[in-house]
């Protein structure tokens, strides 16, 4: 190792590709992908995305049926401030490509008392809403979880997710010790417990866990600041549904000179030793490469591309049985995301983390249709159904979804017709299924959407890094800082910083007054 690499793993000093940075070619327009490609577009490479589907997006994938228009992944959208970021690098205004319109409620949470709780980015409206559920001294707890959230978010934005870190050393910063004052290394459920004492309200606010993979009585406290980016700082819906994001980033990324190839899988990365110096096509095509940014789940690219598997085994997030349904079917009172509490709630934990199906399953239901009535046929309706399940190593007897997906079908139908949606099936024109198997099939490892889980030995410098040998980067959910849309547009300028080497008098909009 020369001296430049070893100065480069000391503390305080990040880690960058070596050698020329000039043409860079990246595999996959999923967010991240985008992301960085955007990036390194403003900063004047020459880029060019290798995808392998037919359209952008990666996982916010988009089927299209009989006049359905379906997102095929996340349906949340908080933080615009992190997309406008991307278009600020190419000197675009989000505004002119991407029509973003606020979610109100954010969500409407269903319990199994037959109560609800409408939540929404105005503090006040939420905490009054408590009130008339729970009491005034739970709404008054409400505001204390809000300004503590808060507080998480600002001790860690800076120097722990919008930062790249290389060695555990690089955590040792003032905001570390405020972090570990504000029981951010505690458990998340007790910490919420400390403000929210119902149960209803309890859930609603740490349900966000399972994003990270882990039950809220595992999961770190300091992943509450996901809470704060999901309800506090509000959810927003795209017009033309979650796809337009991409759709909008690629079409930016190409006015500015990225070229893009569409159904073009690529099966390697040539490498001399620990440098790449190519990427290879399933139709012989090679594509040489100063820089290449790997945008496909990290396990899967470190084995499949690079023929370098993770050499520790990972633990996984669950996963996620999503039935896409365009009906005919209308229901009163509609809202753009419910949650479906049951009356089990640790237990559910218990079993999806040990390989079980949920008893008592707590489950989304997004209607996109209420925020874009376009998505579907006049008079008709979107819904978004996801029930978590096991990932597919998860306990002792995996389960065989070949055989179990038709008779799991059956049990959404069911639960949904006992939570209020009666018929459901019955209104079905068109679906699309997607079980753990499918995910795998489309390069997800352990079948699990949510990547590997956010468990301590998995987070910040203990997940596996974005730079392997001299010039390789990884961006996505895999990698730092990890899973969700903030996540990956984050995990994107991380990537480009390891190329072009960080702007240390920029700082992201989504934290200039933090």
């Amino acid at each position: 190792m020369n001296l430049q690499r070893t100065l480069d793993w000391l503390p305080g000093r990040t880690r960058h590709v070596e050698g020329p940075t000039e043409d860079v070619v990246v595999v996959g327009a999923g967010l991240a992908g985008l992301s960085a490609a955007m990036r390194l577009a403003g900063a004047g490479r020459n880029v060019t995305v290798l995808e392998r589907e037919d359209v952008p997006g990666g996982r916010a994938g988009l089927v299209v049926k009989e006049g359905y228009r379906f997102d095929t992944g996340p349906t949340v959208l908080t933080m615009p401030d992190l997309i406008a970021d991307c278009f600020d690098a190419l000197g675009e205004d989000m505004a002119d490509w991407l029509d973003l319109h606020p979610v109100d409620p954010l969500y409407r949470g269903n319990y199994a008392d037959g109560s609800t709780l409408h939540v929404s980015a105005d503090v006040e409206k939420t905490a009054e809403a408590i009130g008339d559920l729970c009491g005034a001294a739970e709404a008054d707890g409400y505001r204390r979880f809000v300004e503590h959230v808060g507080n998480l978010y600002r001790y860690e934005i800076r120097d722990f997710i919008d930062s790249n870190i290389d060695t555990p050393l690089d955590l040792l910063k003032p905001n570390l010790v405020r972090l570990l004052a504000a029981g951010g290394f505690k458990k998340m459920a007790p910490e919420v417990g400390r403000f929210l004492k119902d149960p209803r309200t309890q859930r609603m606010f740490s349900f966000q866990a399972l994003y990270a993979g882990l039950s809220p009585y595992d999961a770190l406290a300091l992943y509450a600041v996901i809470a704060y980016m999901d309800s506090v700082a509000g959810v927003f819906f795209p017009k033309g549904g979650m796809h337009a994001m991409p759709t909008a980033m690629a079409a930016a990324a190409e006015k500015h000179g990225v070229q893009f190839h569409y159904g073009t899988e690529v099966t390697a990365v040539e490498r001399q030793g620990s440098r790449a110096t190519a990427v290879v096509t399933a139709d012989g095509r090679r594509f040489a490469a100063d820089v290449v940014v790997l945008n496909p789940d990290l396990p899967v690219a470190r084995a499949e591309l690079l023929g370098k598997p993770v050499r520790r085994k990972l633990s996984y997030s669950p996963s996620c049985y999503l039935l896409l349904a365009g009906s005919s079917k209308d229901y009163p009172d509609p809202v753009h995301h419910s949650i479906h509490f049951g009356t089990a709630w640790r237990e559910v934990f218990a079993e999806l983390l040990d390989g079980r199906l949920m008893s008592d399953p707590s489950v989304l239901v997004s209607r996109p249709t209420v925020s874009d009535p376009a998505l579907a046929p006049a008079g008709k309706h979107i819904y978004y159904v996801l029930f978590p399940t096991p990932s597919l190593s998860a306990g002792s007897s995996p389960i065989d979804w070949g055989e179990a997906g038709p008779r799991y079908r059956e049990h959404v139908l069911q639960v949904l017709a006992e939570r209020g949606y009666d018929g459901f099936g019955e209104g079905i024109e068109v679906e699309d299924v997607t079980t753990p198997a499918d995910w795998e099939r489309r390069g997800m490892a352990d079948g699990a959407p949510f990547a590997a889980s956010h468990a301590f030995r998995q987070t910040g410098p203990f997940r596996p890094g974005n730079l392997w040998g001299e010039n390789v980067v990884f961006t996505g959910s895999g990698t730092q800082p990890g899973v969700g849309v903030p996540m990956v547009l984050v995990s994107g300028r991380l990537a480009a910083e390891r190329v072009t080497g960080r702007d240390r008098g920029y700082r992201s909009r989504a934290w200039r007054s933090v």
